[in-house]
């Protein structure tokens, strides 16, 4: 579900593009562990939905340190980042709201789905983030213009 903290159409960029949107270093060494130890749903999200461009030609990355978090999948280009929970988010969602509350600050637009609905609902998934994109992308470029002479 898309996050109530997300920004809207026509958004200010808080966080300027030359610092990666909110890249967090320190985190590096984390994220490539969770990188390596991905859920089976996150596999699956990542193979058959994000991967190589393969959503609308946006590049997403996999277990992305951003602000003082590592999001499961983010598109630098759109702000937006997906979350897959599992069974262990049942008892976080306070922190959740708050990770969400805060990225939300900062202009992106938090997307969460169940370990569930990635496993028994991937082409759903899918629609979703495609509606998403849609809703948040921007905007197509103007034709070219043509010199008549």
């Amino acid at each position: 579900m898309l996050s109530p903290f997300g920004g809207g159409a026509g958004r200010g960029m808080k966080t300027n593009q030359n610092s990666l949107c909110g890249y967090n270093k320190r985190l590096r060494p984390l994220a490539k562990k969770l990188r390596k130890e991905m859920t089976k749903a996150e596999s699956c999200l990542w193979k058959y939905v994000l991967r190589s461009r393969q959503m609308k030609g946006y590049q997403f990355l996999r277990q992305r340190p951003v602000m003082d978090f590592i999001a499961d999948f983010m598109c630098k280009e759109l702000r937006l980042i997906i979350e897959v929970d599992g069974i262990t988010h049942d008892n976080r969602l306070e922190k959740d709201r708050h990770r969400d509350y805060k990225l939300g600050q900062e202009d992106f637009y938090v997307l969460r789905f169940t370990d569930e609905e990635v496993l028994t609902n991937i082409e759903g998934v899918m629609r979703e983030i495609e509606r998403i994109i849609e809703e948040i992308g921007p905007p197509p470029a103007p034709p070219p213009k043509v010199d008549n002479g």
